[in-house]
């Protein structure tokens, strides 16, 4: 009979949330030698309403929640000790008894664009079809170009890319990060600059949480935090919590720190808030010390929402 797992990890079951379980599975088991034994660490795959729903934008049926939900469940049910999330699909605020202690080092932040005829946006023909889920990535490109068409495109990495060698759009867009992690980066035909495509609050970051009072799994994923990328996430979380951002709005946000972990550390950030046909774009910038981190990311959408105003996230910004 086998023994009972020590901790189990809960996840969506597509290739990338997979790989970037493995990751945080074998951090463990080489960060504590009780988890190292085999059978220590079991994995259990759980199917979220948002991988179950995929013929409607995430918008239209409830936002990027539905990709925890299920899993937070089964977290506060015993089930599974700790969750793997890309940091991007997880909701400004969790379930009660859930926390959010660790933050892998954090990958690459850039959009890649992956071209079927055309390597980049700006070679792409007047009117070419451009697939994506993302209503931040939809809303930028036509802030740049008006001319192309944007459609919505969800699925997990692969099965856009089969969409898309089948002609069904011109180009898409991919996080580079979720590319890189999959082995997959040679599918890249070109990158987008952070100042050509502001990113997602959080992309590029793998968040693990678990229960608030499941004192082994605080243990457990202490050594793996990587502190300057839950610095960074955590500003740029709380930008997106201030504007009460969804699915439903396009918004972007990145914070940088420089000289971290030192007296002279600075914290730089960026953020956006567009309008989903990309004709209204508010934007600001922040810099101060660690100490102010939160801070900034707060006073930074409070000043965007007020730019807005409250039409801007109902779509009546016209």
């Amino acid at each position: 009979m086998n023994p009972k797992p020590k901790l189990t990890i809960g996840t969506r079951g597509s290739p990338l949330a997979l790989a970037q379980t493995h990751q945080v599975r074998d951090l463990l088991a080489a960060a504590h030698p009780e988890l190292s034994e085999p059978g220590a660490i079991a994995i259990e795959v759980i199917k979220t309403t948002g991988d179950a729903i995929l013929d409607r934008p995430l918008a239209e049926i409830g936002g990027k929640g539905l990709f925890t939900k299920e899993i937070d469940e089964a977290m506060l049910s015993g089930r599974i000790d700790i969750a793997v999330h890309s940091m991007k699909d997880v909701p400004t605020y969790l379930p009660d008894g859930i926390v959010l202690p660790c933050m892998l080092e954090r990958e690459d932040v850039r959009d890649a664009v992956i071209g079927r005829d055309h390597p980049s946006i700006d070679a792409l023909p007047l009117g070419a079809v451009v697939g994506t889920a993302s209503l931040r990535r939809g809303a930028q490109i036509l802030a740049k170009r008006p001319d192309l068409k944007v459609v919505s495109f969800r699925g997990n990495v692969q099965t856009r890319l089969a969409k898309l060698a089948r002609g069904e759009v011109d180009a898409t867009l991919l996080a580079k990060a979720g590319l890189n992690r999959l082995g997959m980066a040679d599918k890249i035909t070109s990158l987008l600059e952070v100042d050509q495509m502001l990113p997602a609050v959080a992309q590029g970051a793998v968040g693990v949480t678990c229960r608030a009072d499941d004192e082994a799994a605080h243990r457990w994923l202490a050594p793996l935090n990587h502190a300057e990328t839950f610095l960074c996430v955590t500003v740029e979380r709380a930008f997106l919590a201030k504007l009460d951002g969804s699915c439903r709005t396009p918004i972007g946000g990145l914070a940088r720190v420089s000289d971290f972990g030192t007296d002279q550390a600075r914290v730089f950030f960026r953020g956006m808030i567009i309008s989903p046909d990309g004709k209204v774009i508010h934007q600001t910038t922040r810099e101060g010390s660690v100490a102010e981190a939160v801070a900034l990311g707060d006073d930074a959408g409070a000043e965007l929402l007020a730019k807005a105003g409250p039409n801007f996230f109902t779509g009546a910004h016209a």
